[in-house]
């Protein structure tokens, strides 16, 4: 049933709704099944809605759901104006678009400039002109150097491993800067340019109501030859935009471009980047002129503690004021092990964050996960950031502090990067594994039939339907935190309370408190109404791995 307060926000959208957002991510083939196929569908993401609308987020983030051969988890896209057929059609996308809508939710969807996939028009066509003709000027395509017909055209290597370069029939290279079966478009090329932005307008006319750009950093590039060895290139300097492969200046012409053509809506659609550059560059993507939002990863890439989170959360605020943007903050999404898994692991030995990488090598064995640590920990960080001024981005299944599966099976796996490493990486599919919404069945109330990456057993016991009824589950408690959220969120800044080194204390607007404790001994709460906390108090302290919010 519609609920009338979201009906009206529905009618009286803002132009800048997404500044202070809850923006909910779907893996479209991992949410619902609804025909039983073992991958999921829009028409299970509709049968869903309720569940959305009952969780109190204010937008979906719909992840490729476009024709795709899944060489990447459909960030191979064949068609970017209509639906793969497993996942349903243009019709079944409206009907989403109406839905949501009905309930007041706006709808993101990804869009994948970088690179086609090798079944695209353009590209099919591409193979099948001959060297030098136009249809493969809307790629990169190269010969081999003087004199080694063999060797690709530099020895730069992809992102998944391997050569970055395939070579076709008639001996010329493509690049690729990801798989194989994602050649990379030519962004100097005017007909990319203008392709794109009817696609833009093919989607924001259907009522889209904003776009996540996919490595939004890459589409120009500097090919001047001779090209640079790849041992050179990571000393071509990432922080001034002459990096010939990642950030070039001329990318924010294209992004222009975009957000003249998203302006022409009311109200304006939204957009957010996924750049991975240093920060001083990521402003520029979510200027006014440009995307509008660039998704900050820093505190994803944090492990849990005081001093690394306080300083990401200053920074970042920081650089929103500058650009006049808003913050985005995420802990987990579709290519990182789910945070209340990383969480729950010790330190990483070879230094920096705990990515939880070598632990899935071990097939989630080595080191043990302390699950119950992770999932604390986990909570105390989401009520933390949905606290913080800014965007929250979540992922499907969060939500039931659901584990990183690390036993899927070689056989099982899908992902590029573990085949292209040649198993030096296990990859991203142990997050994307359809999530459980009973406690049993054959694929835990995903669909009638199984699911197209392995569920193990122990999934049962974090499905919707176990965590219902439950006051104290993480389902219950994320439901609570957005709705007080809502009534709560104000402004764009926030008031330091300084109090120790292992205790972050901040107040919004109104009075609104959020402390959290990254010590090991329980610490004093104010003198304040608790309205929320992660995890129950210990009389009038806050436990270890806590965060309460206070009025």
């Amino acid at each position: 049933m519609t609920s009338p307060q979201r009906t009206q926000t529905a009618q009286k959208t803002q132009p800048d709704w997404w500044r202070q957002a809850v923006v909910y991510q779907i893996y479209p083939r991992s949410f619902a099944d609804a025909n039983g196929d073992g991958v999921g569908d829009l028409p299970g993401i509709i049968s869903r809605v309720p569940y959305l609308v009952a969780l109190g987020i204010d937008a979906v983030w719909l992840s490729p759901f476009y024709p795709s051969a899944l060489a990447d988890g459909g960030y191979d896209v064949d068609d970017y104006r209509n639906v793969d057929p497993r996942l349903g059609t243009l019709d079944d996308f409206d009907e989403l678009i109406e839905a949501l809508h009905a309930e007041g939710i706006k709808l993101i969807v990804d869009i994948v400039p970088n690179h086609t996939s090798d079944r695209h028009e353009w590209f099919v066509e591409a193979l099948e002109a001959a060297k030098g003709e136009p249809a493969r000027e809307r790629y990169i395509f190269r010969d081999s150097p003087d004199g080694a017909p063999d060797e690709p055209p530099s020895d730069w290597d992809s992102v998944f491993g391997g050569s970055a370069w395939a070579k076709t029939d008639d001996g010329q290279w493509y690049l690729h800067m990801f798989a194989a079966e994602q050649p990379d478009l030519n962004w100097q090329h005017p007909e990319v340019r203008a392709d794109f932005l009817e696609t833009l307008k093919f989607w924001s006319d259907r009522g889209v109501d904003g776009f996540r750009v996919d490595v939004a950093h890459a589409l120009v590039k500097d090919l001047s030859e001779p090209f640079p060895s790849k041992a050179t290139l990571p000393r071509q300097s990432e922080s001034n935009g002459k990096h010939p492969l990642w950030d070039q200046d001329g990318v924010h012409e294209i992004y222009r471009d975009w957000r003249n053509l998203l302006n022409t809506y009311d109200p304006p659609k939204s957009a957010v980047a996924e750049a991975f550059v240093p920060a001083a560059r990521r402003a520029r993507y979510a200027s006014a002129d440009g995307l509008g939002q660039a998704f900050n990863f820093d505190l994803l890439q944090a492990d849990f503690e005081y001093e690394k989170f306080r300083k990401v959360i200053e920074a970042n605020l920081a650089l929103a004021e500058e650009n006049g943007s808003s913050s985005t903050w995420v802990f987990s999404n579709h290519d990182v092990v789910r945070h209340a898994t990383r969480y729950g692991l010790p330190k990483n030995p070879k230094g920096g964050w705990q990515d939880g990488k070598d632990w899935l090598l071990s097939n989630g064995t080595e080191p043990t996960v302390d699950v119950a640590l992770g999932l604390r920990r986990a909570r105390a960080a989401t009520l933390l950031m949905l606290a913080l001024p800014g965007s929250a981005y979540l992922y499907q299944g969060e939500e039931l502090g659901l584990q990183e599966v690390g036993e899927l099976p070689a056989a099982n796996l899908q992902d590029p990067a573990y085949f292209r490493s040649k198993g030096a990486e296990k990859g991203r599919d142990g997050c994307r594994v359809p999530i459980p919404w009973t406690v049993d069945g054959l694929s835990f109330g995903f669909g009638p039939g199984g699911s197209h990456l392995l569920q193990p057993k122990w999934f049962g016991a974090y499905s919707v339907q176990a965590q219902e009824g439950d006051h104290e589950s993480t389902l219950s408690m994320y439901r609570k935190a957005l709705a007080v959220r809502r009534g709560l969120r104000t402004g764009n800044s926030l008031t330091w309370v300084d109090a120790t080194d292992w205790v972050l204390h901040f107040t919004r607007d109104g009075g609104w408190q959020c402390i959290t404790n990254f010590g090991a001994a329980p610490v004093e709460l104010p003198d304040a109404a608790v309205v929320l906390s992660s995890g129950p108090l210990e009389g009038d302290k806050l436990p270890s791995a806590t965060t309460a919010w206070l009025i």
